[in-house]
């Protein structure tokens, strides 16, 4: 019996799938892995986390995997994919292919064949392919100068809302006083100073949701331009790969932002029927490690 794995490696958790020839046996979920955000050590940690807690559930020990396949942000730099690839290869003996993150998105929603998928989680892009295998690709580019409408963007950009409601007013903004708590900060000035420096913005994303749920119209508001940014990332893809206004664009949506934010699914679909009215949309937020599986079973990155 052959035993393959897949690895969903992002910037807040890492996704591990294992499986045989035909079927999924387990998937598990370990820390952050993305070594840029935070660093080859604990990347190393969590993706050693996840391959072995994997494996024990699905009752194989690591050295019986024949393939993996790992997706990773920034992957596409040779020495981010070496560093993966010398951590997983402390496990596992059988063949691994590192790859970035967007091929496995890619695979998951549509396997090999056309279509565009937006992922936002705590970063995001969008990538593509057209009927005749051409690829783009929009953001993504990294949490300090892109990656828009992902939990990092929407923690940032719920720190600057916050604050300008707070010149603004006499009185304490309800999104502001939700932040700090968050942020375990006692003082504006305490949280002004931590998020100028060592502030993971992305772990304000749940924070900016449920304020939205309570009626918030300030973290509303930073959610449904979370959807409009998003959008726009679909929409210069699908332009690339898809010009005539009329041709069909499958379309995807993968991340915990369209998970757990419903005023950024409603302002995304909404507007991408805007720019293509023959999109087909998959209801579904589909799970990119299925594609990191696929592709390990397939041996192909």
């Amino acid at each position: 019996m052959a035993y393959y794995l897949g690895i969903d490696g992002g910037g807040t958790k890492t996704t591990c799938a294992v499986g045989d020839e035909t079927s999924h046996l387990a998937t598990v979920v370990a820390g952050p892995s993305n070594i840029t955000r935070v660093g080859e050590a604990r990347a190393r940690q969590s993706l050693l986390d996840a391959v072995r807690q994997g494996c024990a559930a699905a009752g194989i020990d690591a050295r019986q995997v024949q393939r993996a396949c790992v997706g990773a942000a920034g992957a596409g730099r040779e020495e981010v994919a070496s560093a993966i690839r010398k951590i997983v290869t402390e496990v596992i003996s059988g063949e691994i292919v590192v790859v970035g993150d967007m091929p496995v998105a890619l695979e998951a929603a549509f396997e090999t064949g056309p279509g565009v998928v937006v992922i936002a989680g705590t970063g995001s892009f969008a990538y593509g392919r057209d009927p005749r295998g051409k690829t783009a690709r929009a953001g993504g580019w990294g949490f300090a100068i892109s990656d828009e409408g992902s939990a990092h963007w929407i923690g940032q950009w719920a720190v600057r809302k916050a604050l300008r409601a707070a010149d603004q007013s006499t009185k304490m903004p309800v999104l502001l006083e939700q932040l700090m708590q968050a942020g375990q900060k006692r003082s504006v000035d305490e949280f002004v100073r931590a998020a100028n420096s060592t502030c993971d913005f992305a772990a304000f994303f749940p924070a900016v949701v449920s304020t939205a749920e309570a009626g918030d119209s300030t973290a509303t508001q930073v959610l449904i331009e979370a959807g409009i940014e998003l959008a726009n990332l679909a929409a210069i893809v699908a332009g690339k790969l898809f010009p005539d206004h009329d041709a069909v664009v499958p379309l995807a949506i993968a991340g915990g932002v369209f998970r757990y934010a419903q005023p950024v699914r409603e302002t995304f679909y909404n507007q991408v029927r805007s720019f293509q009215q023959s999109v087909e949309l998959k209801t579904e937020i589909v799970e990119p490690v299925h594609g990191a599986l696929r592709m390990a079973r397939l041996g192909r990155p």
